[in-house]
């Protein structure tokens, strides 16, 4: 009789243990086979977005979504894919996606113009300046990933300019292309670089426009006749004396000039009027062009260099400064003139040491 208990309860001890382990086997496969979806579907602010340097800082999109109900009570982390809409079907669909992992329980997300603008342009290499198509989805991840259906909307990206430049590394600061100061690529006009380069000292200066900050890529060097040689054992680019140079390069045509400057303030507004020359001083260590004078606010006046009208800047309807006659970009029409709001003493500067964002100020002393 004892031997008969012992087994009897051994075999209830085994099917108990047997009964534990299917149920909860069957409550983990139950909890996992539950549909679980999106109650409804993605929605997307504007079903056309364009974009531009105005936007930039706005909100230009809003992408939301509701919540998706799983059976475990947990925070569910979601995740925002973006694709074009070739990229969304296939073998190897959404493969190619922007994923953006935006944390737990979060149920929307807003671009400013910029951020949407870089996606757009160098994550998902859209068309500037043309309407293309974007294709947007959301991931639900708990116990398993549940992906939302796709939404269509259009953008319109533009191109965002970025200037390249070239170093000019010469007698004057060592030969250094690690400290040279630059010359920078100026807007819609490709390869063609200019800017102003002090070149201290009196004689001859030598020089070189290099791609990189040392001397391992391209240099440019005399090719003769005003042209370059990317030999690197190629003679210096010279002129003949220390001064303030503006240095232009034309990779298209594979030209280069360095013209010899002194700044001027000139017009009506000025003590010389449209006549004489008011000579600004150049400022070596706050490397801009400086002049103090009397002016009046009834007239108005341009910066030129050399005494002539071969270099000179007005203003656009921003107050930008623009040049209005230039060898090198030609000559600009439909600018102003700058003017002083009262009359007065003024200390005016002239600061050219950033290539092609040129500035000025007026303080009334």
């Amino acid at each position: 009789m004892n031997i008969m208990k012992a087994i009897f309860h051994k075999l209830f001890i085994a099917l108990a243990a047997i009964l534990i382990f299917t149920g909860c086997k069957r409550d983990a496969v139950l909890t996992y086979m539950d549909v679980v979806t999106f109650p409804s579907a993605v929605t997307v602010s504007s079903g056309n977005v364009v974009l531009s340097a105005a936007n930039n800082d706005s909100s230009v999109v809003t992408i939301s979504w509701p919540a998706v109900i799983f059976k475990v009570d947990a925070p569910v982390t979601y995740t925002l894919q973006m694709d074009v809409p070739a990229d969304t079907v296939g073998g190897s669909a959404w493969s190619n996606a922007v994923s953006i992992e935006l944390g737990k329980d979060v149920l929307m997300k807003s671009y400013n113009g910029s951020d949407l603008n870089t996606i757009a342009l160098s994550k998902l290499e859209l068309i500037a300046d043309s309407v293309n198509s974007i294709v947007v989805r959301v991931k639900a991840t708990l116990d398993r990933d549940v992906y939302s259906k796709a939404v269509a909307f259009n953008v319109t990206p533009y191109q965002v300019f970025v200037a390249h430049v070239l170093y000019v590394p010469g007698a004057y600061q060592g030969w250094d292309p690690g400290t040279a100061p630059e010359i920078a690529e100026a807007n819609g006009r490709p390869k063609m670089y200019e800017g102003y380069i002090y070149m201290p000292g009196t004689g001859g200066q030598d020089f070189k426009y290099t791609d990189a900050r040392d001397w391992n890529h391209t240099n440019y060097g005399d090719g003769g006749n005003g042209t370059f040689s990317t030999d690197g054992a190629a003679a210096g680019l010279h002129v003949s004396d220390g001064g303030y140079y503006e240095c232009t390069a034309d990779l298209n045509t594979n030209t280069w000039t360095a013209t010899k400057t002194t700044w001027s303030i000139i017009g009506d507004a000025t003590p010389g009027g449209w006549n004489t020359d008011t000579q600004m001083t150049y400022d070596e260590t706050n490397h801009v062009w400086k002049v103090t004078a009397d002016m009046l606010a009834g007239g108005s006046f341009k910066f030129r260099a050399n005494n002539a009208w071969v270099i000179d800047f007005g203003i656009d309807a921003d107050g930008n400064l623009v040049y209005a006659d230039n060898p090198f970009f030609g000559y600009t029409g439909g600018l102003n003139n700058l003017t002083v709001p009262s009359d007065g003493n003024y200390t005016i500067t002239l600061d050219l040491h950033n290539p092609g964002n040129y500035t000025y100020i007026l303080h009334k002393n």
